[in-house]
């Protein structure tokens, strides 16, 4: 099973180790990186698509960060 999650956070470190701890725990990279201007906000934003592969049926309330 393949599971899903899109990271997102300010354009900051921050938003580096974030991609950087996901991978860590096994997951990888899917797609390219995204880069947009929040205007309500007044920052730049960005957002990383990861993939994971498990061995435990998908269920909707699971923790995706902690798999």
């Amino acid at each position: 099973m393949k599971i899903y999650r899109l990271l997102t956070a300010d354009d900051t470190s921050a938003f580096c180790h974030k991609v950087s701890l996901a991978l860590s725990k096994g997951w990888e990279l899917y797609g390219d990186p995204t880069y947009a201007y929040d205007h309500a906000n007044g920052v730049m934003r960005c957002g990383q698509a990861v993939t994971k592969d498990i061995d435990i049926p998908y269920s909707p309330g699971m923790k995706l960060g902690e798999q």
